[in-house]
């Protein structure tokens, strides 16, 4: 009890990937924890990592010496509710319309989301999210290669390519279907009050109506619900674009450039200028690990296209944003 006492006192800081299409961050697991942190009218920073594009770290909350990872215990918001920092679901989790909702969402909507970011669309939304902060020949291999482990994820061959689309959409309108009857005209999805499943879905949300292109099949899908849109912009408005005024919470956003680790919080606000000083230890010890994770990306490219020669990557085509031009 003293911990959590301990942890409630410090704020919480999330470090997510960066903002981009007007959303404070525009990576579909990251938004989810910011919007439920808000919905629970709980203060926190947000800082924002660019250095680990493919980090399943990311997102993650800490408060001094406590982290929530998100490849740990079942995401962040679970760890956050197993420890006893913030939990909006008590009353649900026992009720099997809830469960069965939660299911809906995190496979049938979530897998919708990875083919419409990577397969389904051009790929420009997926390459700004995560890579456009990369050097141009790593940030497009990466791209290449995150797009080839999705299609494996998804289970996608050139023999069920057409199959596996046709069953990914039809998953996601039964959903969106579902939870338009599920929403009516309440507030939220269940008790009108919020919980963990708002989060999540308005998160997917969010990242479909506003980063998804106007040619998406799965935006148009769900544009075809009027009563999931009001919902999900009457919280974008609240959450989002009203900051601080309707939830109470406070959030910064700092830009950082620390990897993922464990440990008490370095956040500060810029400081003035100092005459220069000799790197302190930690300094070198950051700088070499961005050296060891550009030298471990190069890697990996090389590997994948050592592995993948014979991988048709002509399916895929990425706009350039540099040179204006397509890539094939």
């Amino acid at each position: 009890m003293e911990q959590v006492a301990e942890r409630e006192a410090e704020e919480l800081t999330l470090v997510a990937r960066k903002p981009c299409f007007d959303l404070p961050t525009a990576c579909p697991l990251c938004l989810p924890v910011f919007i439920y942190l808000k919905l629970a009218h709980i203060p926190f920073r947000l800082s924002f990592n660019s250095i680990f594009p493919d980090s399943d770290q990311i997102p993650y909350v800490e408060s001094g010496v406590y982290v929530a990872y998100n490849n740990e215990n079942g995401g962040v918001i679970d760890r956050l509710k197993q420890d006893g920092i913030v939990d909006l679901d008590s009353e649900f989790e026992s009720v099997p319309d809830w469960i069965s909702t939660k299911a809906m969402i995190s496979s049938w909507l979530a897998d919708a989301m990875m083919y419409e970011l990577w397969v389904g669309s051009d790929g420009r939304s997926a390459y700004k999210i995560y890579y456009s902060d990369l050097s141009w020949p790593i940030g497009k291999i990466l791209f290449l290669k995150q797009v080839y482990i999705i299609k494996q994820r998804l289970g996608i061959t050139k023999d069920n390519a057409e199959q596996r689309k046709d069953e990914i959409y039809k998953r996601a309108k039964i959903a969106y279907c579902a939870l338009s009857t599920r929403l009516g005209e309440q507030s939220f999805l269940f008790d009108d009050r919020p919980s963990s499943l708002d989060a999540t879905f308005l998160g997917h949300a969010f990242v479909t109506l506003h980063a998804l292109p106007n040619t998406s099949v799965l935006r148009s899908k769900l544009l075809e619900h009027d009563n999931i849109v009001r919902y999900a912009e009457k919280l974008k408005m609240e959450l989002i674009e009203s900051g601080s005024s309707s939830t109470g919470a406070q959030f910064h956003s700092v830009p950082s450039s620390s990897a993922p680790r464990k440990g008490p919080s370095s956040w500060s606000s810029k400081p003035k200028s100092k005459p220069k000083k000799e790197k302190t230890e930690e300094e070198k010890t950051f700088k070499r690990r961005v050296k060891y994770f550009l030298a471990a990306q190069l890697l990996s490219v090389l590997l994948f296209l050592s592995l993948m020669g014979g991988y048709d990557s002509g399916d895929v085509e990425l706009y350039d944003d540099d040179e204006g031009l397509a890539l094939d």
